[in-house]
């Protein structure tokens, strides 16, 4: 004869069953949030909640906290002032659509011919560019440092195109820089115009840098936007949260 089974028991067996399976369940979720708060506390690059630090590696929430300085120049000086970054906070000049309120000066970045004032957004975006892309590139693909970087110019107040009626350009407001070239420490020169063109060294160089700059900058246009830009990279950053990369 079949022995009858204990609908009691059974049903206490089941109810221990769930029990330990909900705290082995609970356990797992909490190592794994703990060893996820562990993670983000070591790369604070990746973290939305960590103060933006320049010299961090670039990482997935780099980009956010870049956008969240557009409009705010207090917190963008706040983040240059972090990450150890020299600049001069100049005084608000001009007035209407080429109004500028932000007037930051890098004090050691090696532009030349000069050290244009520009938006503290374009500051963080030029400071990173810098150290994550063009000072790396220029040691794997020739051996050697950066001497300076020469730029074409940071403010113009005109429209776009030179319209009357299109919209104002971001270098209305120094919100823009265009780069020409490039002088190593060991004397080699690397021209936009001269070398984007060809198959070499320095075009490979080019490539990289630009590919670089999308990560921080709204808008890097390059010769391979159009011939307006055959001679520099334009960087501007605008207020918007998808970037243009060409």
């Amino acid at each position: 004869m079949a022995r009858k089974r204990n609908p009691w028991k059974i049903s206490r067996r089941l109810g221990k069953f769930r029990r330990e399976r909900q705290a082995i369940l609970i356990t797992v979720l909490a190592v794994t949030i703990f060893a996820g708060w562990s993670w983000l506390k070591a790369h604070p690059e990746h973290d939305p909640t960590a103060p933006l630090d320049l010299r961090h590696p670039i990482g997935w929430a780099t980009a956010s906290k870049l956008v969240d300085l557009k409009g705010n120049v207090s917190e963008c000086r706040a983040v240059l002032d972090r990450s150890d970054v020299a600049f001069i906070a100049l005084g608000a000049t001009g007035e209407g659509a080429c109004a500028r309120p932000d007037r930051t000066q890098l004090s050691a970045f090696p532009l030349a011919p000069d050290t244009p004032a520009i938006t503290c957004p374009v500051a963080t975006g030029l400071q990173l560019w810098r150290t994550k892309s063009v000072e790396p590139a220029a040691r794997e693909i020739f051996g050697s440092e950066i001497a300076s970087i020469q730029h074409l110019g940071a403010y113009n107040c005109r429209r776009m195109r030179g319209g009357r009626s299109n919209a104002w350009s971001e270098h209305a407001t120094a919100n823009a820089i265009d780069i020409a070239g490039f002088t190593l420490a060991n004397g080699r020169t690397i021209s936009v115009l001269n070398d984007w063109p060809t198959d070499s060294p320095e075009a490979r160089f080019l490539r990289e840098v630009r590919d670089g700059a999308c990560g921080v900058f709204a808008t890097v246009l390059s010769p391979d936007y159009n011939a307006a830009h055959a001679d520099h990279f334009h960087f501007d950053q605008a207020s918007r949260w998808s970037g243009v990369c060409r």
